[in-house]
């Protein structure tokens, strides 16, 4: 999955640093696409010899000893060799702990972009000192990254998996997905999600997995449960373009293996589960 950066070890500590040369400065341009290296399709970060180009760089994380940094505000640099690329074009042309490092730069950067004043006051929000949080200096409010649970659902009835595909959006094949709503367990947003999308009743919901997403600033938590009775098809048509249940050796994989979708529907496709 894309957090799966091994050998490689993220560090998320807040390090409020200053830039050196070789450390990574991420560009994002105001429709969220980030700049990066083009040379025979390989994933090459600006570094912090361009940080002139910007006054305000804020520290993000480390990969190993390679330290990333954000430039903050809508900064659209020309640097030759350089292309902006769409969130989704790195995730189809990329591998490894390149995509992990945009996903998570992306998250954080539509954190600080969409918090830049205080919602009790009104006043402008500035960067804590001591964690990674905004403050308003003003009332004191403190605002904290911005992270949404949600569940992805493996329904299985015998040897077949409920697969749905969305109407718009993403194409490939995925599961049953959703967002936990207030004073919900997960577990109870796992037998809603299921019902409401496709009107099947489901029993046995076991937790399996979860996975950071930032791309949608998500963290998704993965569980298979069994179909309760018949499992009869009532698909929301405003959400989905197809719901049914799959055999194990008729089951399409998506084209990559980054989301934890994907990795539960291989666990069903191979007999795991």
């Amino acid at each position: 999955m894309v957090q799966d950066i091994h050998p490689s070890k993220f560090y998320n500590e807040y390090n409020p640093c200053e830039i050196s040369d070789k450390d990574y400065l991420i560009f994002f341009n105001s429709e969220g696409k980030i700049l990066l290296g083009n040379d025979d399709d390989r994933v090459d970060f600006p570094t912090g010899v361009f940080r002139n180009l910007t006054e305000d760089i804020r520290y993000l994380f480390s990969i190993d000893d390679r330290k990333y940094f954000l430039a903050v505000g809508d900064i659209e640099p020309d640097i030759e060799g350089y292309t902006y690329y769409g969130i989704r074009q790195v995730r189809n042309l990329f591998d490894g702990k390149e995509v992990f490092a945009v996903f998570t730069a992306y998250h954080l950067c539509k954190w600080y972009n969409d918090n830049m004043f205080c919602g009790k006051c009104a006043g402008k929000l500035v960067v804590d000192e001591k964690e990674r949080a905004l403050r308003c200096p003003e009332c004191g409010n403190v605002i904290y990254p911005r992270i949404n649970p949600a569940v992805i659902v493996g329904v299985i009835k015998n040897d077949s998996i409920l697969i749905t595909r969305y109407r718009t959006g993403y194409a490939h094949n995925a599961l049953v997905a959703g967002f936990t709503e207030i004073g919900e367990t997960l577990e109870e947003t796992v037998a809603r999600e299921v019902m409401e999308e496709t009107g099947v009743k489901v029993k046995n919901i076991c937790y399996y997995k979860s996975q950071p997403w930032g791309m949608a600033q998500d963290i998704l938590v993965g569980f298979f449960c069994e179909a309760d009775g018949e499992g009869v098809i009532r698909m929301d048509e405003n959400e989905l373009k197809f719901a049914g249940w799959v055999k194990r050796d008729e089951l399409e994989l998506q084209p990559n293996s980054l989301s934890l979708t994907n990795e539960m529907m291989k666990r069903f496709k191979d007999g795991e589960v």
